[in-house]
């Protein structure tokens, strides 16, 4: 495999990088770019080009939003639909692979090493069988890592937007109080940087509480959010903590959906951000709380991705491939 252009299409970010065949962790170039500050994907690609002149022998991007015949028009997150087809032209080589972004991030699993992960829960040492990813950031992404006896195998999901279930009372008011607003409340409207707000607008109306300045005018409002709850502020720390429950939870439900006793991944931007937070157990308890499957999810392992480009380097093993 000669030149591959690899491409991580977020709803903030998109990271577009070349390598030369071999090994996919050593990019020759790499480049970040604001999503939304860009008319398209094509447009971003130009600009690239434009700076690394190349010819290209294949091309991949994993996508934020759910990707059908070769195409992306109704993500949730994206600012602008991709086609492959237009890539086709645009690259000029036989065909542009374009996947789903969270399972660009399960592809890319195979190439990290252990200094890539903090491990949430160790399992069993000899686990193996079905994986998943879930991965909270702008939005909630999961993927499925099929295991066929010999290797495993990606496949894409639009999980993060199945209903949310409420466990407790303080859950139901949050689903009410949701639901007021949204009509329908999915696990992305609670367990993503989307939800991270939601969840402190809550916290603050349980309190009777007017959103402070800094809230306001803050530009990234769940990085904000996380800055005054390590600080001590009180409803951005009730949010946090509810937080990486909530994640818990639906990591717990993902990890039977797909009998992943091979392992779950937890991916996005938010987690190696909020790792100590993860760590207080609010996150584990929640993950095994599942009545007569806890001793199941106990022995499942448990890792957060600390390697920002798994997704990247998903897009040029899928390239490769």
């Amino acid at each position: 495999m000669g030149m591959i252009l690899a491409g991580d299409v977020g709803g903030t970010k998109t990271n577009l990088a070349l390598f030369n065949g071999g090994d996919p962790r050593d990019p020759i170039a790499l480049v970040t770019y604001a999503s939304r500050e860009h008319r398209d994907l094509d447009a971003m690609v130009r600009a690239f080009l434009a700076e690394h002149p190349v010819e290209l022998d294949a091309a991949c991007f994993g996508v934020a939003g759910p990707v059908r015949n070769g195409t992306c028009v109704d993500a949730t997150n994206l600012a602008w639909p991709v086609d492959s087809q237009r890539l086709v032209q645009l690259l000029r080589v036989p065909k542009v692979g374009l996947i789903n972004d969270v399972e660009a991030n399960a592809w890319g699993i195979a190439a990290l090493g252990p200094d890539s992960f903090a491990v949430l829960n160790p399992g069993d040492e000899d686990a193996r069988g079905n994986g998943a990813v879930i991965s909270a950031g702008t939005g909630l992404g999961q993927a499925g890592l099929y295991w066929d006896g010999e290797r495993h195998r990606p496949f894409a999901t639009e999980g993060g937007h199945v209903d949310f279930a409420p466990r407790s009372e303080l859950e139901i008011e949050l689903y009410r109080f949701l639901a007021a607003e949204l009509g329908h409340v999915s696990y992305e409207r609670v367990c993503s940087g989307i939800g991270i707000e939601n969840l402190y607008r809550f916290f603050l109306h349980l309190g009777s509480r007017d959103a402070p300045d800094w809230y306001a005018i803050a530009h990234d409002k769940a990085a904000a959010i996380a800055v005054a709850a390590d600080a001590g502020d009180e409803p951005a720390s009730q949010a946090l903590g509810l937080f990486c429950s909530i994640y818990g939870a639906q990591a717990g439900n993902l990890a039977l959906t797909l009998m992943a006793t091979g392992g779950v991944y937890v991916g996005g931007g938010i987690a190696p951000k909020l790792l100590p937070w993860l760590r207080r157990g609010a996150f584990l308890d929640a993950f095994v709380h599942k009545g007569r499957f806890e001793d199941v999810l106990r022995r499942i392992p448990v890792k957060v991705v600390l390697n920002d480009r798994a997704a990247l380097l998903g897009a040029a093993l899928f390239a490769m491939a």
